[in-house]
């Protein structure tokens, strides 16, 4: 009976393909025969674990999501290591949603492929929406913590300034990703300002001590 482990060494072999194939086509070169050809597996395999074109593509968004998740969580990490500021640290931490290099190229046309998927399946909807509101929560924690210890101003909506940065962001990724004149350089620029617009003050926790 094969392993566990086996079983997640083929799934991630199959996203992988479907990956791969998105990032250098888009997703209308996924097909459960392309994807089989490309993963150097059986056609007959790839159906065993899933059962559409959506569960494969389901799968390479939650990886996609997962690493950049781990790649987050690395930066908040090293920052409150280093003692930087939850500004400094926001602004590195969104930086790893913008497609400024070809692993984060890649990234973002499976999250692109994915959200427009969604347009059309329930399901893949819940997961989409789901995700921008956990990276909504995320930065809102952040203008919390930052409010805390004196980088926001009291009184700042958490919510309401996290859905600020989370739409630029956004903007700046798509334009980043249609490689627009300049943008590569203007983005963390403009984020940067998105930041300090709601991060205006000093963290008291370093300078108080």
């Amino acid at each position: 009976m094969p392993r566990t482990a086996d079983h997640a060494l083929r799934r991630a072999q199959i996203s992988a393909a479907v990956r791969a194939l998105i990032a250098e086509s888009g997703l209308d070169a996924v097909t459960v025969a392309r994807t089989a050809a490309t993963a150097g597996i059986s056609v007959g395999l790839v159906q065993h674990y899933f059962r559409s074109k959506d569960d494969m593509l389901l799968h390479a968004f939650e990886e996609v999501s997962a690493e950049v998740a781990e790649r987050v969580s690395a930066v908040v990490r090293d920052g409150a290591r280093h003692e930087r500021s939850i500004a400094d640290v926001l602004l590195d931490a969104l930086g790893e949603h913008l497609p400024l290099d070809e692993r984060r190229r890649a990234e973002f046309r499976v999250v692109r492929s994915f959200a427009g998927r969604s347009l059309d399946n329930p399901d893949l909807a819940r997961v989409e929406v789901s995700t921008a509101a956990a990276l909504r929560g995320e930065i809102a924690r952040g203008v919390r913590n930052g409010t805390e210890c004196g980088e926001v101003e009291p009184g700042t909506d958490a919510e309401t300034a996290a859905a600020r940065i989370a739409a630029a962001l956004e903007g700046l990724a798509t334009q980043v990703y249609r490689q627009e004149p300049g943008s590569a350089d203007r983005t963390r620029e403009v984020l940067r300002a998105e930041v300090a617009a709601v991060f205006s003050g000093e963290c008291r926790q370093y300078t108080d001590r």
